[in-house]
C-alpha cells in the first residue's frame, strides 16, 4: 500500500487559498474522540481523500458481530474512535470490539452479557443505543482504558485485552443510579447513551433518564478513571445554598423532580480547562404546574470548571419547557473574526433549528439574543414563561412556520386527507402552550438539530447541519382514571398503562410509527415472559419501568396481553368461593393502589402519543423538502448554502424532485472539502462540496446509517467509516460497519 506523508501532503494541496496553520493540522488528523476532538468539531485536517478524486471512494472493509435485532427494532448510532491504528465501537447489543483500523480485522470483543445476569437471561436487554466510547491512558502509555456504558453501567475495559479492569468501581464499572446525592425516590431509568468526556485524570459523565415527572436527577459527575470515585457533582437542580435555587418558587423542588439532564454529549476546551454541557428539560416534559419557573439549570448551555465542577456560566435556551426542546447536541468550540475581533467561541444547535452563540470565556451572546414574547394561554395550573430568547443571527437552519399553506400536496387526494387531520390541531406561532385543542410542534420533538450535532470547520467558520423538517401533533388531555371501575385485573392494568405507557403509544394503544409501536394484538407477538422483559428492561429507546412494581406490573401484563378474564370483586363471589388467579399469579382484590404517593399523582394531564404528522405512506405530511444539510458562516450568522439530501425512490420515478428525508446522525467535514452525510433513510452515505452543497458522491449502505461518520488515516490511508444500525423511521436493521477508502495504488 502506498504511504502518504499526511502533514506534507496537506500543505501542498488545500481547499483553503490561505497557508493552512501546522499546529491545527496536527490537531485534526485523529480521530480519538466521540465528534472527532474534544471540542466537538466532527472534522478532519486529513485531505486524501478530497472533491477531486472522492467519485472513485469504494469499499475497503467491512465488520459484523451479527446481532442485529430480527424484529428490525435494533440500532447502532455509534461514532467510533481510532487510536493508534484501532478502531474501538459497539455493536447493536452493545458489544465493544477493538478492529484493526486499516482492515477492520477484528482483535477482541468484550461482550457485557458476560458480566450482567440480567443480559445473560434476556439479550435483548442489551438493545440500547450507544453512541460512543472513550479513551484514556496514563502519562507512561501503559495504562490504557476504554470507557463505555450498558445501560446504567458504565465500564472500565482494557483497550489492549478487552478485559473489564477490575479495579475500577465495582470489579469493572460504576453504577450510574448511585451518588446522585438523593434517595432512590425516582425513577430509577438512568443510561450512558452518549459516552463522556476525559480531562485529564477524570472522566466526566451525564446520562438519559426518563421523560415523566418521577425522572431521576440529571446531575453532571466526574469520577476518578483509575478507581472509579466520584471526584465531583453539579447539580443541575440546585440543592438549597447553591447558585440557582432561589430561582424555583418550590423550595423541595430538588427533592421531588428530575431530568435536567446532559444526555447529548459535552465539548471540552482543554487549554482552560472549561467544559460546556448542554442539559434537557426537567421532567414531565409538557405539564410544568408543578415546576413553576424558569427551571434552571434545565434546557441550558453551562460552562463549568473541568476540575472541581464549579460553575462558570451559563445561558438557558427555553425557559420552563413545555415542548421537550432539549439541547440535543453537543457544543462546538470554534475561534470566529467578527466585528474585527477573534473570538474563542462556542456554538449550540438546538431542536428548534437556531445556533446560540457565545463568547465561550464571559458566555455573552456574539450576536443579540431577543427576549420576545410569546403566548401564554395554558391548561389550568401552568404557567407558562411570558417570553423566550429568539436569536437574531445566525439565522435559522430549519423552517420556523408550519400553516395551512404549507401542507403536503404530493397529490390532491393526499393534500385533502391531510388538510383534514391539520384542522383538528391548534396552529399558529412557536411556543404556543400545549393544550387540549392541540398544537404543531415544527419543528418536531426530534428537530431540527437533534444529537447528530454539527461539524465546524476551524479554518473558514462555517459550521455545517442537517435537519429534519416534519411536524409533530401534541394534545393534551386529562390524565385517565386509574382502573375501569370493574375491579379485574385488566381494568386495574388499564390504569397502569394510563399512567405509564399512554403518553407513548396513545389512549387506543395504536402507537404512532416503528419509534412507537402499536401494542394491539402485541400477544400475537410476545407472551408474558417475554413482554415482562421488555417492561423491566426497556429496549432501544424505550426506557426500563423497574419501578413498576409487582402486582401493578401483573396487572399490566394481563391488559396488554388481553388474557385475563373479568374477576369480581370480593363482593360478588360466593362465600367461600376462592377465584382463580390470573397473569402474573394475582387476585385482583389482592391489587392495590401503590402505598407511597408519587409526584406523578400531581400530574392533572397528559399527552396523546407523539404523534408524527405522516401520510398513509409515511411521508411527512408538509411540502419538501423534508431533510437538508445547511453551511451556516458563524463570522457573520449568514447562511451560505441549504442542500436538500436523501430521496425516495418511488417518488423519484414519479418524476418528483428530490425531497430529502427525515435524518438521524451527523456530518463529518475535511479538509480535503468535503463533508460526509449518511443519516438518511434512503439508506445512503453521501459526500457534499463543503462550498456549495453539491453531492459529489454517494453509495448505498447494507441498512441506513443512523450515526455519525468517522474519518482517519491508517496504513498510508485515509477512510471514512459509518456505523449501519438502521432500525428507525421503519428501516430494517443492520449490524455491519461499512468503511470507505480511495482504490490501493501500488
Amino acid at each position: 500500500m502506498r504511504k502518504i506523508g499526511w502533514f506534507l501532503f496537506s500543505l501542498t494541496i488545500s481547499f483553503s487559498c490561505k497557508q493552512p496553520d501546522p499546529a491545527l493540522l496536527e490537531a485534526y488528523q485523529g480521530w480519538k474522540t466521540y465528534a472527532g476532538s474534544k471540542d466537538g468539531l466532527r472534522y478532519s485536517s486529513l485531505d486524501q481523500i478530497n472533491a477531486g478524486n472522492v467519485s472513485q471512494l469504494q469499499v475497503a472493509w467491512t465488520f459484523s458481530t451479527h446481532d442485529k435485532d430480527t424484529g428490525n427494532r435494533s440500532q447502532n448510532q455509534c461514532n467510533p474512535i481510532v487510536v493508534d491504528g484501532i478502531l474501538y465501537g459497539t455493536s447493536p447489543r452493545l458489544k465493544l470490539f477493538a478492529l484493526d483500523a486499516a482492515t477492520g480485522g477484528q482483535k477482541w470483543l468484550f461482550d457485557p452479557a458476560a458480566e450482567d445476569t440480567a443480559l445473560k437471561r434476556d439479550r435483548n436487554a442489551s438493545l440500547k443505543v450507544n453512541r460512543g466510547v472513550v479513551y484514556w491512558q496514563d502519562s507512561t502509555g501503559t495504562d490504557k482504558r476504554i470507557f463505555y456504558s450498558v445501560g446504567e453501567k458504565t465500564y472500565a475495559i482494557n483497550a489492549s485485552t478487552g478485559q473489564p479492569v477490575r479495579s475500577f468501581g465495582k470489579r469493572g464499572f460504576i453504577d450510574l443510579t448511585e451518588n446522585l446525592d438523593r434517595e432512590k425516590d425516582f425513577n430509577p431509568f438512568i443510561a450512558g447513551n452518549t459516552p463522556g468526556i476525559i480531562y485529564k485524570d477524570l472522566i466526566i459523565i451525564g446520562a438519559r433518564v426518563a421523560e415523566s415527572a418521577d425522572a431521576a436527577p440529571g446531575h453532571v459527575r466526574a469520577y476518578d478513571v483509575r478507581t472509579g470515585e466520584r471526584k465531583w457533582i453539579f447539580h443541575t437542580i440546585p440543592h438549597p445554598g447553591e447558585l440557582g435555587y432561589d430561582t424555583w418558587p418550590d423550595p423541595d423542588a430538588w427533592k421531588k423532580l428530575g431530568s435536567a439532564n446532559c444526555w447529548a454529549g459535552m465539548a471540552l476546551d482543554e487549554k482552560t480547562g472549561v467544559l460546556y454541557v448542554p442539559t434537557g428539560s426537567i421532567g414531565g416534559d409538557f405539564y410544568g404546574g408543578i415546576r413553576k419557573g424558569t427551571n434552571l439549570f434545565a434546557n441550558s448551555l453551562i460552562a463549568l470548571d473541568a476540575a472541581t465542577g464549579k460553575y462558570r456560566w451559563h445561558f438557558q435556551t427555553v425557559h420552563h419547557d413545555l415542548w421537550d426542546r432539549d439541547l440535543a447536541a453537543n457544543p462546538n468550540l470554534v475561534t470566529i473574526h467578527h466585528d474585527g475581533k477573534t473570538i474563542d467561541a462556542v456554538a449550540q444547535i438546538s431542536k428548534h433549528g437556531y445556533v446560540f452563540l457565545f463568547d465561550r470565556t464571559n458566555g455573552k451572546p456574539i450576536f443579540p439574543i431577543e427576549e420576545k414574547k410569546v403566548p401564554v394561554n395554558a391548561l389550568p395550573g401552568e404557567e407558562p414563561w411570558p417570553t423566550q430568547p429568539i436569536p437574531t443571527l445566525p439565522k435559522p437552519f430549519a423552517r420556523q412556520h408550519f400553516g395551512p399553506e404549507d401542507v403536503t400536496d404530493l397529490t390532491p387526494e393526499v393534500h385533502r386527507s391531510m388538510m383534514e387531520r391539520f384542522n383538528k390541531i391548534k396552529w399558529g406561532e412557536p411556543f404556543m402552550p400545549p393544550s387540549k385543542e392541540g398544537t404543531w410542534i415544527f419543528p418536531g420533538f426530534d428537530g431540527g438539530g437533534e444529537w447528530g450535532g454539527a461539524a465546524v470547520d476551524p479554518e473558514s467558520g462555517i459550521l455545517y447541519v442537517n435537519s429534519s423538517e416534519l411536524p409533530w401533533g401534541l394534545t393534551m388531555i386529562d390524565v385517565p382514571e386509574k382502573g375501569a371501575g370493574d375491579g379485574s385485573l385488566k381494568g386495574i392494568g388499564k390504569g397502569v398503562y394510563n399512567r405509564y405507557c399512554l403518553s407513548c403509544h396513545g389512549p387506543e394503544r395504536k402507537g404512532n410509527g416503528a419509534s412507537y409501536p402499536s401494542l394491539v394484538n402485541i400477544s400475537n407477538k410476545y407472551n408474558e415472559d417475554g413482554l415482562r422483559k421488555i417492561v423491566e428492561n426497556g429496549r432501544n429507546m424505550m426506557p426500563s419501568f423497574k419501578q413498576i412494581g409487582e402486582n401493578e406490573k401483573g396487572a399490566l401484563l394481563a391488559f396488554l396481553l388481553n388474557t385475563a378474564s373479568k374477576e369480581p370483586g370480593s363482593e360478588g363471589r360466593k362465600q367461600g368461593a376462592v377465584a382463580p388467579k390470573e397473569p402474573g399469579g394475582l387476585h385482583a382484590s389482592e391489587l392495590a393502589s401503590p402505598k407511597v404517593k408519587s409526584i406523578l399523582d400531581d400530574i392533572p394531564y397528559t399527552m396523546t402519543g407523539y404523534n408524527r404528522f405522516l401520510d398513509s405512506s409515511g411521508y411527512p405530511g408538509i411540502k419538501p423538502p423534508w431533510g437538508t444539510l445547511n453551511a451556516i458562516n458563524l463570522n457573520t450568522g449568514e447562511l451560505v448554502w441549504k442542500a436538500t439530501v436523501g430521496e425516495f425512490e418511488e417518488l423519484k420515478k414519479r418524476g418528483i424532485p428530490a425531497t430529502g428525508t427525515q435524518m438521524y446522525g451527523g456530518p463529518a467535514v475535511t479538509r480535503g472539502g468535503l463533508v460526509f452525510l449518511a443519516s438518511t433513510q434512503d439508506e445512503k452515505i453521501r459526500a457534499l462540496d463543503k462550498k456549495t452543497g453539491k453531492i459529489l458522491w454517494e453509495a448505498k449502505l447494507p441498512a441506513a446509517g443512523y450515526a455519525t461518520p468517522a474519518v482517519y488515516a491508517a496504513a498510508g490511508h485515509q477512510y471514512v467509516v459509518i456505523a449501519c444500525g438502521g432500525g428507525k423511521l421503519g428501516s430494517k436493521s443492520g449490524d455491519e460497519w461499512v468503511a470507505f477508502a480511495l482504490p490501493d495504488k501500488k
